[in-house]
């Protein structure tokens, strides 16, 4: 690997930083339209992140899984940034993936059904505000 470029790895989670990786030779994670890889020189980009698992490479560690749950992954030069609600290290991609299907996956079903009953409450509010300012 001497010689080539490589990219710095930052992920965020909403109050502290996850983990920060130099020398990552690659970067695969998975998003809403499908898997995205990443490598040094690919042309600068982002993209909303899906719950599941990232993966990068370093010389030191090699392969290294971390589950994630929704969020964006930015490309700018070198530095790779990506902001996700959870993440979970681990060495085992079996239980990884199934961390995934368990908690970050199950939490957005309530989570939906959550935003559902704040929609209809929101709903019957703006009825009401209306009614009593046709009154």
């Amino acid at each position: 690997m001497a010689g080539t470029a490589s990219l710095s790895l930052r992920i965020l989670l909403p109050f502290q930083v996850f983990t920060e990786k130099t020398s990552v030779s690659r970067i695969v994670v998975e998003t809403r339209d499908g898997s995205l890889g990443i490598l040094p020189h690919r042309l600068d980009c982002a993209a909303a992140v899906a719950p599941g698992i990232l993966t990068y490479e370093t010389p030191a560690q090699g392969e290294v899984f971390v589950a994630t749950d929704e969020g964006v992954i930015v490309k700018a030069g070198l530095d790779v940034l990506v902001s996700v609600r959870r993440a979970l290290g681990g060495k085992e991609l079996a239980n990884l993936r199934a961390a995934v299907e368990r908690e970050f996956l199950t939490l957005d079903e309530s989570e939906r059904s959550m935003r559902s009953v704040i929609d209809k409450m929101e709903s019957d509010l703006i009825r009401r505000l209306v009614r009593l300012h046709n009154a």
